[in-house]
């Protein structure tokens, strides 16, 4: 009876095992996941600008548009990652169907024919440089100086805002990137407050907490070359996708475009619901959210692609606006 016992305690501790094992960190699923199941993979970053897509997964948005155009179920996995670089890597390699990054990263990877287009505008956020030298107050103070300026990455919308802003007033556009830190905007902000590094060039909700701060002051060519009104966060879909599975590409681009219009006309309710993810109050996280641009039409992002290209940060030109996008799109 012992053995029968201990071989019993034994079975039942490998199948407990097994099942953790089947756990993935860092990825949230809804919808109904059966045996032989529709799913859709997407990936999203951190931060407000990607507040339409806590409102589309916690309402489950795509699963009902998916359900009403079909009467069929899908499974949605959301999981969060933290670069454009990493997306890219999971669509590349079929891992993911949809992805939320920055524009310049999407028009980087579409000329390097990753195996997507954009199929969404999702927000336009404020940029801004800020400063805690007083000797450092425009652009023209930093040409020719060793001032580190901490930006999330090489390659990142901030750093072509940063080109842009430099071209848009006389420079190479690549005049400072031997001055860039490459660090995470709350790694940037700190950095910034504790003077390991002259500016830090950010978004929101960053660069409104960094405005507060009274020994810092802002490089006022930062937020020209790159107002709010611009696209910062665009969706991308494969093109697998968009080819071969029409009703749930349609699904995808009907419930993020839905998710829009209801964070702009329930911004109180939202800004509650989001305020724990990006750890603000929700009384700020309602400030913020009211200084963003929430649309699905993108504005800019045809430019902003010749700008690349012309000043070789990527290798391919585009020839017209439908190079870069899906036929739903609208907007440029």
């Amino acid at each position: 009876m012992k053995k029968s016992l201990f071989k019993a305690i034994i079975m039942i501790c490998c199948i407990l095992s097994l099942c953790a094992c089947g756990k993935t960190g860092g990825e949230t699923t809804s919808g109904t996941a059966s045996e032989g199941a529709k799913e859709i993979k997407i990936a999203y970053q951190y931060g407000l600008a990607y507040a339409p897509l806590v409102v589309c997964q916690e309402k489950k948005m795509i699963e009902e548009a998916y359900r009403k155009a079909t009467g069929k179920e899908v499974t949605v996995t959301w999981t969060q990652m933290s670069s454009g670089a990493d997306i890219n890597t999971g669509i590349a390699a079929g891992e993911l169907s949809v992805g939320f990054m920055g524009v310049a990263p999407a028009i980087s990877g579409v000329s390097k024919s990753v195996g997507y287009k954009i199929f969404t505008n999702l927000s336009g956020q404020e940029h801004g440089m800020m400063s805690n030298d007083g000797s450092i107050n425009s652009l023209a103070d930093l040409a020719g100086s060793e001032a580190q300026i901490a930006l999330v990455n090489i390659g990142s919308i901030q750093h072509i805002i940063l080109g842009k802003a430099l071209s848009d007033n006389g420079y190479d556009a690549h005049l400072l990137d031997a001055n860039i830190v490459a660090m995470k905007h709350p790694d940037g902000m700190a950095a910034l407050e504790s003077g390991s590094v002259a500016c830090h060039l950010t978004s929101s909700p960053y660069i409104f907490r960094e405005h507060e701060n009274a020994e810092l002051h802002e490089i006022p060519e930062i937020n020209a070359a790159w107002p709010v009104r611009n696209s910062f966060i665009v969706g991308v879909a494969s093109t697998e996708l968009h080819d071969q599975d029409p009703e749930l590409y349609a699904a995808l681009c009907s419930a993020i475009s839905e998710a829009i219009d209801y964070l702009n006309s329930n911004k109180e309710e939202v800004a509650s619901m989001t305020c724990e993810y990006d750890g603000n109050s929700a009384e700020d996280e309602l400030k913020y959210l009211e200084k963003g641009v929430y649309t699905p039409d993108t504005k800019g992002v045809y430019e902003l692609s010749g700008f690349m290209y012309e000043n070789g940060f990527i290798e391919n030109a585009f020839s017209a606006y439908s190079d870069l996008v899906f036929e739903n799109v609208k907007g440029d």
